[in-house]
């Protein structure tokens, strides 16, 4: 007799170390088969909780079936939370070391990662957030360059940044890791229903 495939959902990514890196997380624990697809979405401003919504939901429009979409924000006390969701462009024009200079001015060096994972059953359908956060500071660049802003950002409790972290140690601690952590949870608990669960409800 064989045995039935596992359910698919589509992952919103392009990122093939971020997908990677998805999946060593959730490991045998997720009920549901991730399949990556590169989807450019529109890019939203907004709190955090609204970008991932407005993204999940435009997602669950073009794929027509269960989706998963990830917003990471980078989140400076000192600035108030910025960059937060807007991250993505400041690493893109001042890189980490650009990063770590726009605190100089301040004494408070303090910041958080904070991940998003937003799921929705499909097109039309209320979406579910999981959130991770994981508190440290703004160092300056040290270690490989391969993950964005891993370099100079330092978790607390570690004398380490991300990118000098053991990937096992980062996948443990991480914001993606915690907001993983959430989604597995919640559906090892619900995997007895379908992706179009009647028990997701949007998280205002």
């Amino acid at each position: 007799m064989a045995v039935p495939a596992a359910r698919s959902v589509v992952f919103v990514t392009g990122n093939l170390k971020k997908l990677e890196e998805v999946v060593q997380i959730l490991g045998d624990r997720f009920p549901y088969k991730l399949v990556s697809k590169k989807i450019d979405l529109p890019e939203y401003q907004g709190e955090p909780d609204e970008i991932s919504v407005q993204k999940c939901k435009e997602a669950a429009q073009r794929v027509d079936g269960p989706v998963i979409v990830e917003d990471t924000c980078l989140c400076f006390k000192a600035l108030g939370g910025l960059p937060g969701p807007y991250i993505k462009w400041f690493l893109d024009k001042l890189e980490p070391e650009g990063l770590f200079k726009l605190l100089a001015g301040f004494e408070d060096k303090s910041a958080w990662a904070l991940c998003t994972f937003a799921f929705s059953p499909g097109k039309d359908e209320p979406v579910q957030l999981f959130r991770g956060k994981t508190e440290g500071h703004i160092v300056e660049p040290r270690g490989p360059r391969d993950f964005g802003w891993d370099p100079c950002f330092q978790p607390d409790g570690y004398d380490k940044t991300y990118a000098e972290l053991p990937k096992e140690v980062k996948n443990s601690i991480s914001h993606r890791y915690r907001a993983l952590a959430a989604m597995s949870d919640y559906f090892s608990q619900t995997n007895d229903a379908s992706p179009r669960s009647e028990k997701l409800a949007q998280e205002d």
